[in-house]
């Protein structure tokens, strides 16, 4: 921080669709799975669901409910393993996104 202050230098924020790509490939997941979980992800944006969360916590989330919602399970371990965020992490914002926008899984 005090080096990026000095030199005035700002470093932009990483999106959570940067991180998709590359967890659904080391997930094995089909390409349709990326892209729901690039939507999930554009609504959530859209609803200021993901205001100061973790970009990589929300990329593994929006995977997780993709992964479910096309009968193509990830457990939250094997997605935790991938991501490097806890099992703890994709639950909580699992359940943000779930609960603002209206999902229903089963």
């Amino acid at each position: 921080k005090v080096i990026k202050a000095a030199l005035g230098v700002r470093i932009p924020v990483s999106e959570p669709s940067e991180y998709v790509g590359r967890y659904a490939g080391l997930l094995d997941l089909p390409p349709e799975i990326n892209a729901s979980a690039l939507r999930l992800l554009k609504r959530a944006t859209e609803l200021e669901l993901t205001h100061g969360k973790s970009p990589t916590g929300l990329a593994a989330a929006a995977l997780y409910i993709a992964a479910r919602q096309g009968n193509r399970h990830r457990t939250q371990r094997d997605i935790a393993d991938i991501s490097g965020v806890t099992e703890v992490t994709i639950r909580n914002r699992y359940k943000e996104m779930v609960s603002g926008m209206g999902l229903e899984l089963d």
